[in-house]
């Protein structure tokens, strides 16, 4: 283990990074276009991806951890302070590109998680109103799981849709 090993790690993240922000472009556009058929697949390959960079997150803390002991580093470093304690100009310059390119990503990739929850917000709302203007009741459900009809008593809300 060492410095390029770690720094072959990153180049994966990285990779992961922009497939993550692909799915979610993906999503974007099935939202914008108004086809939550496919909302579920596209859902699916997003939840894929965060499962693989959570198990390159472990497999990077055991290469920072190697190269944090070889450069005299806490054990527990973070990419930041291996640039300070890299041994030489280009491992400095190596892994803060990484580090730029890799909190470039994430802020992109905020964005859109963002821009894509907006959509969905609005897709629920539009679908709520559609349900209303039809005038079709769709009542609230007893413990026993009927429609509770006409029944004054008062009721919990979750406001956090």
């Amino acid at each position: 283990m060492g410095a390029n090993e770690l720094s072959m790690h990153l180049w994966r993240e990285r990779e992961l990074l922009e497939m993550l922000l692909f799915k979610l472009e993906e999503q974007e556009l099935l939202l914008a276009a108004g086809r939550s058929r496919w909302i579920h697949f596209a859902t699916r390959e997003v939840e894929q991806v965060l499962d693989r960079m959570r198990q390159a997150g472990l497999g990077r803390a055991v290469e920072v951890a190697a190269v944090a002991d070889e450069w005299g580093a806490p054990e527990d470093a973070t990419i930041r302070q291996l640039i300070e304690a890299a041994p030489t100009p280009a491992w400095r310059e190596v892994f803060a590109d990484h580090l730029r390119a890799m909190t470039e990503l994430t802020g992109e990739i905020a964005q859109l998680r963002d821009a894509n929850e907006l959509h969905l917000r609005a897709a629920v709302r539009a679908t709520q109103e559609a349900i209303a203007g039809l005038g079709i009741r769709t009542g609230e459900y007893d413990p026993n799981g009927d429609v509770a009809a006409g029944d004054p008593s008062p009721r919990i809300v979750d406001t956090d849709l």
